[in-house]
């Protein structure tokens, strides 16, 4: 009698009910396994060398270690786990970095719910699979091959003073312009002059790029 493998995969996210939503939705599939979650970077690859799981599910902004840094390692380092970004970040340039790196899927959370099973099932016949939303675009780039843009436009030595790092934390991490503006107590309009001057400062050309900056840079807050 064989027996079936089950599909392993590791969780990372630093929040606690994120993990919970995505175990509750995974393990509603018979043979699909969540052997581990992990709350940072560093503990995601911990568990990628013990567990060696066929899947990562992993968010891009989180505490230690950021999500593109860990593609990057986990490619390394296990080369049989595939990787699928869960994020809020609704962005083809970010998207089409991830794929660069080594990701085989990005979906919104906001999608989570429709398409996560969805996604899984395409990594598993080795295909490539993007939030409907980026579908078309995204597939066509892959279709292409990796690219996208990189950091390389950034000035070095160019400064974010402290309320603009905070603006910089507030819109990686997912807020509107209006949210960012009720937890530092100022206006929307504030926060949409810091926005723009932040991004004429740093050259960047979208807001993917931000939130790369953000990201890369260990901005994002935990």
């Amino acid at each position: 009698m064989n027996i079936i493998k089950p599909y392993r995969v590791v969780i990372a996210d630093d929040h606690v009910v994120v993990r919970r939503g995505v175990r509750a939705i995974l393990e509603s599939q018979p043979g699909i396994q969540v052997c581990s979650e992990a709350s940072n970077g560093v503990e995601a690859l911990r568990y990628i060398k013990e567990e060696k799981p066929d899947l990562l599910v992993l968010d891009l902004t989180m505490p230690e270690m950021n999500g593109l840094e860990v593609v990057r390692s986990v490619r390394e380092q296990s080369p049989s786990t595939d990787i699928l970004v869960l994020t809020m970040h609704f962005s083809e340039e970010l998207a089409r970095e991830c794929l660069g790196f080594g990701a085989l899927a990005y979906v919104l959370k906001s999608d989570a719910d429709n398409e996560l099973l969805t996604a899984v099932d395409h990594i598993r016949q080795r295909q490539p699979y993007f939030t409907s939303q980026l579908a078309l675009t995204m597939t066509e780039s892959f279709l292409r091959g990796p690219g996208g843009s990189t950091m390389e436009g950034l000035i070095p030595g160019t400064t974010l003073t402290p309320r603009e790092v905070e603006v910089v934390q507030l819109l990686a991490s997912g807020k509107s312009n209006k949210e960012v503006a009720g937890v530092l107590g100022v206006s929307t309009r504030t926060i949409e002059s810091h926005r723009n001057h932040i991004m004429q400062k740093m050259k960047f050309g979208s807001f993917s790029e931000l939130v790369r900056f953000a990201v890369r840079h260990n901005l994002v807050n935990p």
